[in-house]
């Protein structure tokens, strides 16, 4: 064998045990961030496995003392488990929402959201402000705002005179901006001081009210938190406080989570949701900047009351994010439906999410 199949051999092997590794490690369920990362780039781990798999294949860089099918095999079952978690967010996997029924211009049942990380430290407010008006949404949800931003949105308030604001210097403010009414509207610190949510109502023209949960929890990451603890904790609590109600719900926000992860997984079981992606694509909203690097971190979850519209990803504004809009109809008649598409929680969906709310209440804060 010459040294350079062993050279690809060597590669492929090193290149294929850590593919296995961080496929393996976020089975652990555990909360470090150094394996919670691992739930996102799961494309990219796909991509690797595949490399190697095509480098252990190469001509003349079997190893005597290495099982010939062993390496490809450990290879070949870690690209089928991330397939089974990737695929439902192709085109090539049915539809968890259905497509609207009811005529585009059917505005008085309509519901239309932008849900935006606009970047604190991003000061270029027009490009953000050009999608909003391009994209003429009934609620627009800004996450990472601070006074700044406050000032630039703030004459969006002639179209949107319903708001609600939280806005921080610490990259989690929130600001919220509507054209229709809001109702019992409040800003929650669930577990963190620092960290905003927001909770209410929105009245659709034909009268119908909608619950509404904005969210942006704080992601598994060295500069952030060293666990997911907090941040699986704050969606779950959300999933726990909305579980019973049968009326029309959204959730909405950065939730630094990838829809394919346990923790998304379990929230929607526990809130009873769908997810417009499944079916659809997966529309990654970060990074901006880095195509090799993109996963979807912006989400709207509802309830089966709704089918689909639009689902977009909009425009670079300068952010890290994409922004994302989605324009959901009103279709309670097809509620039944759409519920056989909801997968129910059960008995140890609940325990865990007991748990891991007990574990943030004692967790100390970073």
């Amino acid at each position: 064998m010459t040294d350079f199949y062993l050279v690809l051999r060597g590669l492929g092997l090193g290149i294929g045990g850590v593919g296995v590794l961080v496929t393996l490690l976020p089975l652990l369920r555990k909360t470090a961030w150094w394996v919670r990362v691992f739930d996102f780039p799961r494309l990219q781990i796909v991509a690797g496995l595949v490399l190697s798999l095509a480098l252990l294949q190469a001509p003349g860089t079997a190893l005597a003392w290495l099982p010939t099918h062993l390496p490809t095999a450990l290879v070949l079952a870690a690209i089928a488990y991330q397939g089974t978690r990737i695929w439902p967010y192709t085109p090539l996997h049915r539809k968890q929402v259905r497509d609207a029924q009811r005529p585009a211009d059917d505005t008085a049942n309509h519901l239309s959201l932008l849900v935006t990380n606009i970047l604190m430290y991003n000061r270029d407010a027009s490009r953000c402000l050009g999608v909003i008006h391009q994209y003429n949404p009934d609620i627009v949800l800004a996450v990472e705002t601070d006074d700044w931003w406050l000032s630039q949105l703030a004459f969006l308030g002639k179209e949107y005179p319903h708001t609600c604001h939280a806005p921080l210097p610490n990259t989690y403010g929130m600001l919220v901006f509507s054209r229709l009414p809001l109702r019992e509207k409040e800003i929650q610190y669930i577990l963190d001081p620092g960290i905003p949510s927001f909770h209410g109502r929105v009245e659709l023209p034909s009268g119908v009210s909608v619950a509404l949960h904005f969210v942006h929890p704080k992601p598994p990451a060295p500069k952030e938190s060293k666990t997911s603890t907090r941040r699986d904790a704050e969606l779950l609590l959300v999933g726990r406080a909305i579980q019973h109600h049968d009326g029309p719900t959204i959730v909405a926000g950065d939730l630094n989570d990838v829809a394919w992860s346990h923790t998304s997984e379990l929230f929607r079981r526990l809130a009873r949701l769908l997810d417009p992606r499944v079916g659809r694509g997966m529309l990654p909203t970060f990074h901006a900047d880095y195509k090799l690097l993109r996963w979807p971190l912006d989400h709207v979850f509802h309830s089966a009351h709704f089918r689909l519209q639009q689902l977009e990803r909009l425009p670079h504004i300068g952010s890290d994010h994409y922004p994302i809009y989605i324009r959901l109809s009103y279709e309670p008649q097809g509620w039944q439906t759409q519920e056989l598409e909801l997968e129910a929680p059960d008995a140890e969906d609940r325990l865990e999410a007991r748990e891991k709310i007990q574990e943030a209440a004692t967790e100390p804060l970073d």
